[in-house]
């Protein structure tokens, strides 16, 4: 990106400009974070949903199964297909699904057929979960790929979390750590914090031990990162940008070791980012939702004031913005009609999301988790589930099998994502947690004692 983007003057770092953005963050961080739970409206749970019904019938299925031939040098049928199907199910559970998927096509065309059935899969799934799973249907849900994710999640988690190995990373910040991102698949961990610095951890050698694990601070700036409060942190391929309460986004080269690309100056502090190949979305203070193309020298696209109050949380994918404001209300922009499509009054407002379509999963200032399913170009709230939690929810994040949430009442709580989610295990904390970012075998939680925790698993 060239310097040019950067209109901001380093004149601005007097000891004045920071106190007053301290200041603002202070009092903002006191009003949305610091009230009570429970003050608000506790929505009333929305009747349960029936049980998962199959689609297909297990003996329809059995004799389509059982009139497929098998590829054996003599022609015989295998004793073990002779068995009812219910019974080769129940063998087959005792794999691991990775292992059918990659070697049970090629033995014979029967195993490939029950492999590929989707029927197959929907039985096992609901033999593990015994709750309605995916809490939004979905006619092209990936079957295999959520069992996978479901099944190694249950299987590091179900022990109370003891398979996981926890490491308390303490070096990298002097004042609470608001936001964390994993990059790189777990190799990388970027972090936010209130001493306006956003540090990489490298993680690489993490298992040799904390001393092994290095860290950074991105930028050359001596007062730090930003001139105000690192927040929110977005990544697209090996790109990072940082949001800060000084009204700037940083954008960040991974690759290079996070060597600075570029900055996008807004107008007010930046609470919110969602990060796509083609544009940036940010969720401002002055009540905007700003689009921004990273790469051009005037990059603003658009900026629209949608809310009534600052915007707080913000997914986007090709079709949909999706903010979420302090006016308490989930405002859904489409993209390609440029226009407002819904906008929906909440008794709560939301202060995180976690979205890949059509679920969007949203954690409120009550310590509710809420789901909404997109359908027709539209959302439906669908759900809405009390995990436990005593205050605000302050990270989700959402996969096929898995769900995870943090809160400012000190926890950390891993979940499977069912109708009602069951909670696998929660981890308390000696502060808030402000944040939570999964990738592969790696956890990691924002913390406000100054630290960013991370869980690992073996192989």
């Amino acid at each position: 990106m060239a310097s040019d983007q950067q209109l901001e003057s380093d004149n601005n770092s007097d000891g004045e400009y920071q106190d007053d953005l301290d200041r603002q963050a202070q009092d903002y961080v006191s009003r949305v974070l610091g009230a009570p739970a429970h003050q608000g409206t506790r929505p009333h749970p929305l009747p349960d949903a029936p049980c998962l019904q199959l689609r297909d019938d297990p003996q329809h299925l059995e004799r389509d199964l059982k009139r497929s031939p098998v590829n054996g040098e003599d022609g015989k049928i295998s004793a073990l297909l002779l068995l009812p199907l219910e019974l080769i199910l129940q063998i087959l559970s005792q794999l691991e699904p990775r292992f059918i998927i990659s070697v049970l096509p090629l033995v014979c065309r029967t195993f490939r057929d029950i492999v590929n059935e989707e029927v197959a899969w929907r039985i096992r799934v609901q033999k593990r979960v015994g709750a309605r799973f995916p809490v939004v249907e979905q006619d092209d849900f990936d079957w295999p790929s959520a069992c996978i994710d479901l099944e190694e999640h249950l299987s590091r988690w179900s022990d109370n979390g003891k398979k996981a190995i926890h490491y308390s990373l303490a070096d990298g910040h002097f004042a609470s750590v608001d936001d964390v991102l994993l990059l790189q698949g777990g190799a990388l961990c970027a972090s936010g914090s209130r001493d306006r610095n956003v540090s990489l951890w490298d993680l690489r050698k993490l298992d040799q031990g904390i001393d092994k694990v290095t860290v950074k601070a991105l930028g050359t700036e001596k007062t730090g990162t930003h001139k105000g409060w690192a927040w929110c942190l977005a990544s697209c391929g090996n790109h990072l940008c940082s949001g800060s309460w000084d009204s700037t986004m940083k954008i960040w080269d991974i690759e290079t070791e996070g060597q600075q690309m570029g900055v996008i100056r807004g107008k007010a502090a930046v609470l919110c980012l969602a990060f796509l190949p083609d544009i940036l979305v940010a969720g401002s203070y002055d009540k905007r939702v700003s689009v921004y193309d990273p790469r051009a020298s005037s990059p603003l696209v658009k900026s629209r004031k949608i809310h009534c109050s600052p915007v707080l949380s913000i997914v986007a994918d090709d079709r949909h913005i999706v903010s979420g404001s302090e006016d308490r209300t989930l405002v859904v922009f489409d993209r390609r009609a440029n226009a407002v499509l819904q906008r929906m009054p909440l008794d709560n407002y939301m202060f995180c999301m976690s979205y890949e379509a059509p679920q969007l999963w949203a954690g409120d200032n009550q310590g509710l988790i809420h789901v909404y399913g997109s359908q027709g170009g539209t959302f439906q709230h669908l759900q809405c589930f009390d995990v436990g939690h005593a205050s605000q929810v302050t990270g989700i994040w959402h996969s096929e099998g898995a769900l995870y949430t943090t809160s400012t009442d000190k926890t950390m709580k891993v979940h499977i994502p069912t109708d009602p989610p069951k909670t696998l295990c929660t981890q308390t904390h000696c502060n808030v947690v402000n944040g939570v970012s999964v990738a592969g075998r790696t956890v990691a939680a924002a913390s406000g004692g100054q630290t960013v925790e991370i869980w690992k698993f073996s192989e």
